[in-house]
């Protein structure tokens, strides 16, 4: 007996994201079916306040969800309402935010990812062991670039990078990040972490890591050249999360990588 397709909505759907994973969800319907798509639009015809979805209608396996801060709350809850899991992809979020997908996770299996690529989720891993190996005498640096029409700094995949260097070297990333340099006095404190946000033109996402010291420097990136890398990743996701038992879940989960931080 063949296994019926995943039935997806996806919140966020006219957005860059949303547009892709719905077109390549299409050219799957063995896999998927698509029965709700979410935006600002669809809110607004139901009657709702700005910034705030559409209710999520029954029978959905899976939400996946690349909107914003205030949609992704309303999604959360309709998601506990209705027991369906969740794909998070939104960035920008919160702590309170993160705090809200920690319980609702005690319901509905959530899988939250800054970054759906396999790529990234890689390079988590290997910018953790590059630092700690590394060790302190090499000073590390986070370059970003994305499109001029990213509204969060910096992106979320650089603050998971900076994360899986912080766990791996014992540092408190809230101490350690320091976000560009200005002024007269920007020495470089032992253990800073360098972060830094360029915004232009269509880029699509790069992210640089560097490691130096004297004589030598260490560089590690990641290019994406089109969003299909991300959108082929969360339906890979939300193919993973269909069924599966509530709790917290990363890419990590569904790529099979170990030794890896929460993306």
């Amino acid at each position: 007996m063949s296994q019926q397709p995943v039935k997806i909505a996806i919140c966020g759907s006219s957005g860059r994201m949303g547009t892709r994973i719905s077109a390549l969800a299409l050219e799957s319907p063995e896999i998927f079916t698509a029965v709700a798509h979410i935006d600002r639009v669809t809110a607004k015809a139901a009657g709702n306040a700005p910034g705030v979805v559409a209710d999520l209608p029954p029978g959905v396996d899976v939400l996946i969800d690349f909107s914003a801060p205030a949609a992704t709350r309303a999604m959360i809850a309709a998601c506990v309402k209705y027991k369906t899991a969740m794909v998070i992809g939104t960035t920008g979020l919160t702590a309170a935010d993160h705090a809200m997908i920690d319980e609702a996770a005690k319901t509905i299996p959530i899988l939250q990812a800054t970054n759906t690529s396999l790529g990234i989720n890689v390079l988590l891993a290997i910018v953790a062991q590059t630092a700690q190996q590394l060790g302190a005498a090499y000073d590390i640096e986070i370059v970003e670039a994305h499109h001029n029409q990213k509204k969060d700094s910096p992106s979320g995949t650089a603050l998971s990078l900076a994360q899986a260097i912080c766990q791996a070297t014992g540092r408190d990333i809230d101490q350690a990040l320091v976000h560009g340099r200005h002024g007269g006095d920007t020495l470089r404190k032992a253990g800073d972490i360098g972060m830094h946000a360029v915004r232009m033109g269509d880029v699509v996402g790069e992210h640089t890591v560097y490691f130096a010291t004297a004589g030598e420097r260490v560089e590690v990136k990641h290019t994406a050249s089109t969003r299909d890398t991300f959108a082929r990743g969360a339906l890979r996701a939300a193919a993973y999360m269909a069924g599966k038992p509530a709790g917290r879940y990363s890419m990590s989960d569904v790529l099979g990588v170990t030794g890896m931080t929460r993306s």
